[in-house]
């Protein structure tokens, strides 16, 4: 397993990810709902930095590996999945939000999986569409977890809410799309 810049900052997303969660579990006379929602928030948009810095200094210096590219969205999905319990939790979103967005990144997972083992990996392959979908997921979560006024104006709650939706949507289209994709390969090789 190498070790490099680039999975040091992969493994401190998973890191954060009982960080994040921890937080709102502390006591309420350490920490305060506002600085639970605040520390959370930070922590997540931090580690949604590190995602895309991970993966900018790989390229960059040349330290691209197998490990890194099966970690890095290991991680991605880890803390969306830990997010999205939390704010269940927490009330901030629906169940039927965090069924979507876990069941998919299950049968996505799964599907790659299967497709690598039947030596059609690159069938499903990241596309634009399932970059849009993890983009959608790291604006709302965001909005969810801060969960308060902005600016004195901007409802965190309701931008996140909607967010979350938008990418609900594209986590179905992005599922639709793969299993799409990998349909006639599996018709093709389970025969």
């Amino acid at each position: 397993m190498p070790f490099n810049l680039p999975i040091a900052l992969t493994w401190l997303r998973v890191a954060a990810i009982p960080l994040l969660v921890a937080v709102f579990y502390l006591p309420t006379n350490w920490l305060g709902p506002a600085e639970q929602n605040l520390i959370a928030t930070l922590i997540f948009i931090s580690a949604a930095v590190t995602d895309w810095l991970d993966g900018f200094l790989a390229r960059r210096m040349k330290q691209e590996s197998a490990f890194g590219q099966f970690l890095d969205p290991v991680a991605d999905k880890l803390i969306v999945a830990a997010s999205l319990l939390v704010l269940l939790n927490l009330d901030r979103v629906q169940v039927w939000v965090a069924l979507v967005i876990i069941g998919r990144e299950i049968t996505i997972s799964a599907l790659r999986e299967w497709m690598a083992l039947l030596g059609a990996g690159k069938s499903v392959a990241v596309h634009m569409v399932g970059k849009l979908k993890t983009t959608a997921q790291l604006i709302a979560i965001p909005f969810l977890l801060f969960n308060d006024t902005l600016f004195g104006w901007l409802d965190c709650a309701r931008v996140g809410t909607w967010l979350i939706w938008v990418a609900s949507f594209l986590t179905l289209w992005s599922m639709f799309y793969y299993l799409k994709k990998a349909l006639p390969q599996l018709a093709e090789k389970t025969e």
